[in-house]
């Protein structure tokens, strides 16, 4: 990492207006707002992988995602050029989260909700719990997450494959299952399901092939139902089938309910 942080420093040491260096779709951010295109530091650092930071902890944001505005006056300044919507629209950040800060902000937010709750205040929460649990899948998986050309929000991909992630919020799962929109399956090659328990924490996960979905499940109408009786056994506390899927070990033991760490470190370690 030393070196790693090291060519990041030399990159913003000066300028890159004569390079080709602006045409990165992948910039490297560091704590400090300070950039570097994935192209650079594969050619200055020895046998630098994108997928090492991603098994160290780094995610992929989009710039369309997060924004940071500061992005911009950066790479005006680095290439001397304009920051073009169309090169925008492709952008992806890899960085690295605080994931004291964010464990800190779970706790703190579970508390007031559960206040809220007793107090009959707070019956439906569930924007929250959605994108949590798709960013535990982001930092697990190693997901790239992009705003979609075909429908309003962001598409999530592993690789060259499309994945359709779902989370499922509270203690134990409707009777009827998870709800799926059957289009975004057959759209997709893989779906992911977060099951998120109502203090935040992961209590399950589930890897399935979109195919396989679709062609064991019937559909009613639109909707896919997945029942837990029928996908529990790809279960991450079942199974191991899909352990190779993961790229963030840590990220999935340090977000997942501690029963719940537990089977995965008896499944896991096989």
């Amino acid at each position: 990492m030393d070196k790693f942080n090291s060519a990041v420093e030399a990159f913003n040491a000066t300028t890159h207006g004569s390079t080709d260096y602006y045409q990165d779709d992948v910039f490297i951010m560091l704590e400090e707002e300070k950039y570097a295109p994935l192209s650079y530091l594969k050619k200055k650092v020895e046998n630098f992988q994108a997928d090492f930071l991603i098994e160290t902890g780094f995610i992929y944001d989009s710039f369309e995602l997060v924004g940071q505005d500061n992005f911009q006056d950066w790479y005006e300044k680095q290439f001397s050029r304009k920051l073009k919507r169309s090169q925008a629209k492709k952008i992806l950040f890899l960085h690295l989260p605080d994931n004291k800060k964010i464990f800190d902000a779970i706790e703190t937010v579970n508390k007031c909700y559960e206040t809220l709750r007793d107090q009959r205040i707070l019956f439906n929460g569930k924007k929250l719990p959605v994108q949590l649990g798709e960013w535990y899948a982001k930092c697990i998986f190693g997901l790239m997450q992009e705003k979609s050309t075909s429908q309003r929000g962001f598409d999530f991909t592993l690789g060259d494959k499309r994945v359709e992630v779902k989370v499922q919020w509270g203690d134990a799962t409707s009777p009827k299952g998870v709800k799926l929109r059957k289009s975004l399956v057959d759209l997709s090659d893989y779906v992911i399901i977060i099951y998120m328990a109502k203090n935040f924490m992961i209590r399950e996960v589930c890897f399935l092939d979109s195919s396989y979905v679709s062609r064991k499940f019937a559909s009613k109408g639109h909707t896919v139902f997945l029942k837990d009786s029928e996908i529990n056994s790809y279960f991450f506390s079942r199974s191991a089938k899909h352990k190779d899927k993961v790229v963030n070990s840590n990220a999935l033991m340090k977000y997942s309910l501690p029963n719940f760490a537990m089977k995965l470190t008896e499944n896991f370690e096989k």
